[in-house]
């Protein structure tokens, strides 16, 4: 690993491991870091661990005990719980993807501990059948450079607003550039009649929309 980390910052060096769900998958070296990428979008460790650390540190962790993370990749975002804010409470993961599971687990080190719960499902399905609330849900749930409709219906986030504890607060990464802006806009209005704050990052890291929910 040592030889392809020096290498990097001649040359990126790529591998593809396919995906039933997420299509090519590339692990890639350059410049010394290793990512995960879909085939139009970063994935993992790259440009979106950068956008969602910008959201987490709109939040209070040190009031936040229990964080459920929808869509989990490659575990950049849990890296960052833990490296960057050294956040060592509960976290739940949920991942659709088997294959990326295993890529989190033997390229980046992330897998199941005390306070590490992995779980290989739907979110859609989790969020319908789960009962426990959580301080902090993250949602990060692109197909390559997409969200899913169903993620964006007031369906989903009906189910989610139920996970949320009474002071907990949600951040979606919800569009890359104005992707659906008109669909998040939508969301946000509706997501405002619940009696929650929702403010809305525009153009993160010169690409992606975030919105963070916060109860009044």
């Amino acid at each position: 690993m040592k030889s392809k980390k020096l290498l990097s910052y001649i040359l990126p060096i790529t591998k593809t491991i396919a995906s039933t769900y997420s299509g090519p998958l590339e692990i890639t070296w350059h410049n010394g870091k290793k990512h995960l990428n879909s085939k139009h979008a970063n994935y993992s460790y790259g440009s979106l661990q950068k956008i969602l650390k910008s959201g987490i540190e709109q939040v209070t962790l040190q009031k936040v005990n229990s964080i459920l993370v929808l869509g989990m990749g490659g575990g950049s975002v849990i890296a960052t719980l833990r490296d960057d804010f050294k956040y060592t409470k509960s976290i739940t993961a949920v991942e659709i993807d088997p294959v990326i599971i295993d890529i989190a687990d033997k390229e980046f080190g992330i897998s199941e501990d005390d306070q590490l719960q992995i779980l290989c499902m739907d979110a859609f399905e989790f969020v319908k059948s789960h009962k426990a609330q959580f301080d902090l849900i993250i949602i990060d749930l692109f197909i390559d450079l997409s969200v899913p409709e169903q993620f964006l219906s007031e369906t989903f986030w009906n189910h989610v607003l139920c996970l949320k504890s009474s002071k907990g607060d949600i951040l979606f990464n919800a569009a890359v550039k104005d992707a659906k802006r008109t669909t998040i806009q939508q969301l946000v209005n509706y997501l405002k009649t619940k009696i929650y704050k929702v403010e809305l990052f525009e153009n993160v890291n010169q690409t992606n929309t975030l919105i963070l929910l916060k109860s009044l």
